[in-house]
């Protein structure tokens, strides 16, 4: 199945796409597609369980994923 990662801040830079197209398995889970990011070239630096959401409800790492499905993964934000 194809879903969307939409990246943020660092992660994007990181990544260097604010925005891609992930192949995963049937049945996968969140956890499985942020393994598959960080196992590309930059990904290392995501977290084990990044704040996510898919189709912009929050999730956790054990949510499951859809065909079509929009995951964000979103970096820490700090104010001043």
């Amino acid at each position: 199945m194809t879903v969307t990662v939409r990246l943020f801040a660092s992660y994007a830079e990181r990544l260097g796409h604010s925005s891609l197209r992930i192949e995963l398995s049937a049945g996968s889970r969140v956890k499985d597609a942020v393994t598959s990011l960080r196992n590309m070239p930059g990904g290392s630096m995501l977290p084990p369980t990044p704040l996510v959401a898919i189709n912009r409800g929050y999730a956790s790492p054990d949510s499951a994923l859809s065909e079509g499905d929009e995951l964000a993964v979103i970096p820490p934000v700090a104010g001043g």
